[in-house]
């Protein structure tokens, strides 16, 4: 015999606990389909121990055994019931304040749970001022193969209580019945994640889920979703050749409320544009356009409010200047967006309505589309 613990052993709530690895779960889960109602081992690398004193220290001493031990008939409640570790167990009082390591194999086990004077505990509750011990217990291990639990001994009302109570929780699942619960639990995380995805979509696209091909433009046909959602549905049913007429023709809007139609080296690129010829230089550079747009004097300067509302100081000329770039854009419709998008920043915050009631008023076409 090798003694594993021996002490004293805080409780609360009437519990103490053997661990291997998980947590402890419900009363229901570890006494289903049990007879006692003191040693819960239905539970796979689990027990749970009873006690009669609710909250305070009760002796406990734990042994490990090479074979059966003989029953000593002076405890008063005996109960037994098979346990297989899963990795290294200890002894866990309720919350944690008690931890004792146990010396165990990963092999299966037989344990005999006894106790004494569980009435007297229980009858005490939570003992205050003075130091009681009314109750104590023995937990035995030795080498066995599984069998079902068995009540050996019950002397008390309290113990009693617990069998009974024990006996009336449903009997634990079988391995099909876990695994079939565990694959509707799955499919529920996993429909639920694809709603919750969703609604994420139809939210980022004003109201509705895309098109594929919508889907694919993302981006700027985003941004226009959430400002006029019905625009971007009739846009993306007009042919290529609308859908660059309507890119150009936003293009130049654009670029007349921020007055730059007329500046001397832009001029060319609109009509460059409307020819469908590259666009000539500086266009053909990105970074000396926009050095060009910042440093010329003759370049307005006037300021329109951000997207969002939150900043009225935006340079409006640079919010226009990236719809001329919709020209070098292969895909007629992303260049229409892309125009689309910075003339409605162009405009300003909430001023978008009026730029979109004039391109449906252009193209009577996606007057099926107002918003």
């Amino acid at each position: 015999m090798r003694v594993l613990m021996s002490g004293d052993a805080p409780i609360s709530y009437g519990q103490i606990y053997v661990q291997s690895e998980q947590g402890p779960p419900g009363f229901s889960e570890c006494f289903g389909g049990q007879r006692n109602g003191l040693c819960g081992g239905a539970v796979p690398g689990t027990l749970v121990l009873v006690t009669g004193l609710h909250s305070g220290e009760v002796g406990f001493r734990v042994e490990s055994h090479d074979e059966e031990p003989p029953l000593d008939e002076a405890w008063e409640e005996v109960v037994e019931v098979s346990f297989r570790p899963v990795g290294e167990a200890s002894l866990v009082s309720w919350g944690g304040s008690g931890f004792w390591p146990l010396d165990l194999r990963e092999i299966d086990y037989r344990v005999r749970y006894s106790g004494t004077r569980m009435d007297e505990a229980h009858r005490l509750g939570i003992p205050e001022g003075e130091y009681f011990e009314p109750d104590r217990y023995l937990l035995q291990f030795w080498p066995g193969p599984p069998e079902p639990d068995r009540v050996v001994k019950q002397t008390s009302a309290a113990a009693a209580y617990w069998h009974d109570t024990a006996r009336k929780q449903p009997p634990p699942p079988t391995p099909e019945e876990k695994a079939e619960a565990e694959r509707l639990a799955r499919v529920r995380r996993e429909r639920a994640a694809e709603e919750a995805r969703l609604r994420a979509e139809r939210h980022a696209w004003g109201g509705s889920l895309p098109s594929e091909r919508l889907r694919q433009l993302a981006g700027n046909a985003m941004s226009v979703a959430r400002l006029d959602r019905p625009l971007i549905d009739a846009v993306e049913r007009m042919d290529p050749a609308a859908q660059r007429q309507i890119a150009r023709w936003t293009v130049r809007r654009a670029y007349a409320e921020a007055q730059l139609t007329e500046v001397e080296w832009i001029a060319p690129a609109l009509a460059a544009m409307d020819r469908g010829e590259p666009l000539p230089p500086p266009f053909d550079d990105d970074r000396r356009a926009w050095d060009l747009l910042l440093s010329d004097e003759r370049v307005p300067r006037t300021l329109a409010t951000s997207p969002d509302g939150e900043s009225d100081n935006c340079l409006q000329q640079a919010m226009a200047f990236p719809a001329v770039f919709s020209a070098r854009e292969p895909d007629p419709l992303r260049a229409a967006f892309d125009a689309l998008w910075a003339a409605a920043v162009t405009f300003g915050y909430g001023r978008h309505g009026a730029l979109f009631a004039e391109v449906r008023q252009a193209f009577p076409a996606l007057a099926g589309g107002a918003g």
